[in-house]
């Protein structure tokens, strides 16, 4: 049901954001944006009420005839002085970016065939048969078939972008994130939020709209904007902030212009301070022979490296090209630190889940990491500086400008070393990240997300690391912490000793990112290895038949009334658990004929939540296997969830084993593949009678698949 909103909700939320442009934002503002608060505040409130729910459109184009909304006083008449008053015009005045969003890629080919044949045209993307529409609409006016007379264009809206710009601090972001805070969609940090200006000064702003709206252009110029554009004199940047939007389209352009002329492209790209600009530039430079200048360029980053990530690039490019080394730093990492593991086929779906199964089995402690641990141990331990002492421009933004700007360290280093000093013990550090936790538990952050299980690989790490290897790892993620927010090693386990392992499955490439991690963990003191997974079946590892029966097909209100499960290791019967269970509801005649199991036999069995531990703990480790997977798993996992308990297993499915080591088969079905194998079942549609004969039929698959591998080794 549709919830009605107050009398000029809309209206309401546009004056709080204006608001924002009391402040300190009030000396960056255009002339322009000052010009539009300016005029949009002597407006009356319906025709403020008008603009209002324009700019709340996703575009700059509107139907007017859309806008006849019950608090707005004869819109259309409002609609008409607005025009008058140079607030909306007619589509002469859109651009085709905006043309590009009302109309769908179908209704741009039907227009274009107005001007001649749209033959090979279907396979252009969107942008390019804009920009054709463009020219045919320039030289030849609109199609006769297209009727604009209800169509106004929203003169304001470069101004507005403007202002959306400077509030959110991204071109994407839009009004609609007012109502998405009010319904509880979207949690905001009004808490840490100071009257900051989010740019230096006016001129960086400009600067920074500069950049930001060219780049969200680029995708639509054609060939002669795109050259005029590197032709542009590009204004100059102050701070940071403005820094990153002039990189990011210096990056675009320059990638756009290599195809188009390249010479053209390369000094664009010159440019750009980016890692990734200068990395481009360095390789398509190479590939032109410029390999003096290349060198000077890659010796000048190693002497003075502005990230880490850039320094190792330009360290294995530089030793691969001028040195001649034969190897790359990766290839090297996963000669030098490489480990195998032969890990059950069942596990491909979650390898890491699989190779810390693995281990817990051989009696090896073992944790998902990845980028959580970091992320978290890096928020809690400097909680104060990030979200108190630090701010955010407005309530919407969830990454302290620090973070942002790359600058953590420089801003706070006081405070950080003296906090780190103070942290002098492992038992210390543990007790201020739980007071962290317990203080800010469920906190909106950009970092991690919080959850029941954050603290525990963290515990770990100071229960087993050693804490001068920490303290430096926290260091340099505050010295840079672009470079090393993400690519840490999948998983940390203790086995003599503290160890990191970044698993990769057959197939699976070593990222840059993950490469500047494991380096800068080692660099630390921390045991890093790269592990590589063989695909094999593990004698060892645990299957769990499952069949469970219930009272209808939907697990979305259904509910299981018997559940069977049968667990296999190296082909054979370990254990078994079975157990009906009060669906608390009546179980349809239909299900009582089809199962055998009335409301009388389950009005006295437990409850779901009174066995869920022990499926849990009998699953635990398990492949879980049935007959039609996705049935038997999918109300499990509805019934953990309905507990507020996760349930994840590997899965693996009888009827697509049966179809793959047994095709051709008239039927697949239990009772059907049971009669053609002579598999005894006691009673069909009985869970623990159901589930050992799928536990056969999945034995039967594993010994087609050992009489392949036997012959193909012969």
């Amino acid at each position: 049901m549709r919830k009605d909103l107050p009398p000029r909700y809309y209206l309401t939320h546009f004056h709080e954001f204006l608001s924002f442009f009391e402040g300190a934002s009030a000396t960056l503002l255009s002339d322009e944006a000052a010009s539009f608060i300016e005029r949009f505040n002597a407006l009356d409130d319906d025709k403020q009420c008008i603009i209002v729910r324009a700019a709340n459109r996703k575009y700059a184009i509107i139907d007017r005839t859309q806008f006849n909304y019950a608090e707005i006083n004869t819109p259309q008449a409002q609609i008409n002085s607005l025009i008058e008053s140079g607030w909306f015009g007619d589509l002469t005045n859109a651009s085709f970016n905006d043309i590009a969003g009302v109309l769908t890629k179908d209704a741009i080919l039907t227009l274009l065939a107005d001007y001649g044949s749209t033959q090979g045209l279907s396979s252009l993307t969107k942008p390019k048969l804009v920009t054709l529409l463009g020219n045919e609409i320039r030289a030849n006016g609109w199609p006769s078939r297209f009727s604009i007379d209800n169509y106004l264009v929203c003169l304001f809206n470069d101004a507005l972008r403007f202002l959306l710009f400077l509030y959110f601090g991204n071109t994407k972001s839009r009004l609609n994130q007012f109502s998405m805070r009010d319904l509880g969609v979207m949690r905001t940090r009004s808490d840490s939020v100071t009257d900051v200006a989010r740019f230096e000064s006016k001129s960086d702003t400009e600067a920074a709209w500069f950049y930001a709206n060219h780049y969200t252009q680029i995708p639509f110029y054609h060939t002669e904007t795109l050259l005029s554009l590197a032709d542009s004199d590009f204004p100059s940047t102050e701070g940071v902030s403005a820094g990153f939007y002039k990189d990011q389209l210096l990056y675009a352009l320059g990638l756009k212009l290599l195809d188009e002329d390249k010479q053209k492209g390369l000094n664009i790209l010159r440019l750009a301070d980016s890692d990734k600009g200068k990395e481009k530039w360095i390789r398509e430079s190479y590939k032109l022979g410029c390999v003096d200048e290349v060198k000077s360029e890659l010796e000048y980053i190693i002497d003075n490296p502005q990230s880490d990530t850039l320094l190792a690039f330009a360290e294995d490019f530089y030793a691969r090209k001028y040195n001649k080394k034969r190897t790359s730093t990766v290839t090297d990492m996963l000669r030098n630190a490489s480990r195998e593991l032969s890990i059950d086929v069942s596990q491909n779906q979650q390898v890491e889940r699989g190779v810390l199964a693995y281990y817990a089995r051989q009696g090896i402690e073992g944790w998902r990491t990845e980028n959580r641990l970091w992320r978290s141990l890096f928020g809690l331990t400097f909680w104060k500086q990030l979200y108190e002492e630090d701010t955010l421009v407005t309530e919407f933004d969830r990454r302290p400008l620090s973070l942002k700007q790359n600058n953590f360290y420089a801003k706070f280093e006081t405070s950080i070393e003296a906090l780190l000093s103070s942290l002098d013990t492992p038992e210390k550090l543990l007790f201020h990240i739980q007071k962290m936790a317990t203080q800010h538990y469920g906190k909106v952050n950009s970092l991690f997300m919080w959850s029941s299980r954050l603290l525990a690989p963290i515990e770990a790490l100071l229960r087993h690391g050693k804490l001068q290897s920490i303290h430096s790892l926290l260091r340099m993620m505050c010295k840079d912490f672009e470079s090393l927010r993400d690519g840490f090693p999948d998983i940390m386990v203790y086995e003599n000793g503290l160890r990191f392992e970044e698993i990769k499955a057959p197939g699976d490439q070593l990222r840059r990112n993950q490469l500047v991690s494991i380096q800068r963990l080692q660099q630390a003191g921390f045991e890093v290895a790269v592990t590589t997974v063989n695909w094999v079946r593990d004698p060892e590892q645990p299957y769990v038949v499952v069949d469970i029966e219930t009272t209808g097909g939907n697990n979305s209100y259904n509910r299981i009334t018997e559940i069977g499960m049968v667990k296999l290791i190296a082909g054979e019967e370990v254990a078994r658990y079975q157990t009906l269970l009060n669906p608390q509801r009546r179980i349809p005649s239909n299900i009582t004929r089809l199962t055998g199991i009335s409301d009388e036999m389950v009005k006295d069995a437990p409850l779901f939540s009174e066995v869920a531990n022990d499926i849990a703990e009998f699953t635990e480790d398990a492949v879980f296997v049935a007959h039609n997977v996705n049935f038997d798993y999918g109300f499990i996992k509805q019934e953990f969830a309905r507990l507020e308990q996760s349930f994840r297993r590997p899965k693996m499915c009888t009827v697509r084993e049966m179809r793959r080591t047994h095709p051709g088969l008239p039927s697949y079905s239990l009772a059907n593949l049971t009669k053609h194998f002579y598999i005894s079942m006691e009673r069909h549609h009985r869970a623990l009678s159901d589930a050992k004969a799928a536990a056969e039929l999945l034995k039967l698959a594993f010994e087609k698949d050992d009489e392949v591998n036997d012959l193909a080794n012969d």
